[in-house]
């Protein structure tokens, strides 16, 4: 998945789709769309641009896994659907590259900083929106950085390793990062957001997820 595919897909309009499992009608950002192979395997289709049709899971790692214990996918597509053993976990790392790929995207257009000077410049002119901490970061710095960011604006987010921040900057040693404001900070935070709703890991009201049309 390339940058501008990533950022396309965030411009996409969105619909409203049927959950397969609760059978509510929900907006495409709660909902993850599924297609049948050619080899009759079920597909993650993030980008909601595959052929063929498509079937719409909610949005929960725990839904998916009432979706596969009930046959639901071969029910959806009105054919026998194969599903990967770890389909789950698949979702999961899908929506993780998609959220990493607009930090690249972020970093490339000048509007993503790291080091921790450069980030703390950031945030105390008040150009930042998001703060990313490496999940195996050391407390003290988050803390000192934390301290600049500005209440209700700057939102904090601890959901990648470093390594995985790495691979996002093209450079080792990513611990702490800068986005600032602007529709590429909004994207990434929909992308987080679309991670923690999954993980069961959301603390906000489920219509934050939803971007404006």
């Amino acid at each position: 998945m390339t940058d501008a595919h990533v950022s396309a897909e965030a411009d996409q309009p969105l619909a409203d789709r049927m959950c397969i499992v609760t059978r509510t009608v929900k907006d495409e950002a709660e909902l993850i769309r599924f297609v049948r192979g050619p080899d009759g395997v079920a597909v993650p289709d993030l980008a909601r641009k595959l052929p063929g049709r498509g079937v719409w899971v909610s949005l929960d790692r725990k839904v998916l896994d009432q979706a596969i214990a009930r046959k639901l996918f071969s029910r959806g597509f009105g054919a026998e659907t194969t599903i990967p053993p770890d389909l789950p976990d698949i979702v999961s790392r899908l929506l993780r590259q998609q959220a990493l790929s607009l930090l690249s995207l972020a970093k490339k257009a000048g509007e993503a900083v790291t080091g921790f000077m450069k980030v703390e410049d950031m945030l105390s002119r008040g150009r930042a929106r998001l703060l990313f901490h490496g999940t195996d970061a050391q407390p003290d710095g988050c803390r000192k950085l934390d301290k600049h960011a500005q209440p209700g604006v700057v939102e904090k987010i601890v959901l990648f390793e470093i390594d995985e921040l790495d691979l996002a900057f093209g450079r080792p040693n990513v611990v702490h990062a800068a986005v600032a404001k602007g529709g590429l900070a909004e994207k990434l935070s929909t992308a987080v957001r679309r991670i923690e709703t999954f993980e069961g890991r959301m603390t906000g009201p489920p219509e934050d997820l939803i971007e404006k049309r």
